[in-house]
């Protein structure tokens, strides 16, 4: 177990490359303050701010990407009320969830749940409810997410007024859309939709049985 001091790295650390990436992002990309505890959070996550993953969580509460259509966990702050590690808490050690999005997708390292290629990012879509590979690692994750590529990763999911809902819905919510997207009547355009919390959808969504 290593301590904070030893996880916090002064000489490389990548917060620099977060700033640039969020500096020279196609899309709005909002920073949001680190909480007090996060450095509890770095030390039960156990990973040096080296890495994007380790700086992402030190550095920041999250950072919102797109008008916070996408959401990407870090210590935690009153507009993304989670930390990671919270947040995975009690769920599974085989994968590990780092961010969402609005419509109930959601983004997660494989930690042996979806075969041999560790540490790469995994979308649960919404429209499927199947585990997605996206076959790059959390780093290039963070810089993907900041370009215009998530615009064309979404394109059958918004609708008219997207933004103005999107907006102020908070950071522990998420839509919940009926007739259900991944029924063949559902859609983000024409479905009705209400406001639920992330965490009721993440159950309902790993929780539905598709095999019958």
């Amino acid at each position: 177990m290593r301590t904070l001091h030893e996880l916090i790295d002064t000489e490389e650390p990548a917060l620099s490359l977060l700033e640039q990436w969020a500096e020279q992002a196609d899309l709005p990309v909002e920073i949001l303050p680190p909480a007090e505890n996060r450095g509890d959070v770095l030390v039960e996550l156990q990973v040096s701010t080296h890495s994007v993953l380790g700086a992402m969580v030190y550095e920041t509460g999250g950072v919102l990407v797109d008008g916070g259509w996408l959401r990407m966990l870090g210590s935690g702050h009153p507009r993304l009320p989670r930390s990671i590690t919270a947040w995975n808490a009690g769920k599974t050690d085989r994968f590990f969830l780092v961010a969402d999005d609005v419509v109930g997708g959601f983004f997660a390292l494989n930690g042996g749940a979806f075969g041999s290629d560790l540490g790469n990012v995994y979308y649960l879509a919404p429209d499927t409810l199947e585990w997605e590979a996206l076959e790059i690692g959390y780093a290039a994750f963070t810089q993907w997410a900041f370009t215009k590529n998530l615009h064309s990763f979404y394109d059958s999911m918004r609708w008219a007024g997207w933004q103005q809902e999107v907006c102020v819905l908070p950071g522990d919510q998420c839509f919940n859309f009926y007739p259900f997207l991944y029924t063949e009547q559902g859609s983000t355009q024409s479905s009705s939709r209400r406001a639920i919390s992330i965490a009721e959808q993440y159950a309902f969504n790993t929780g539905v049985d598709r095999s019958s």
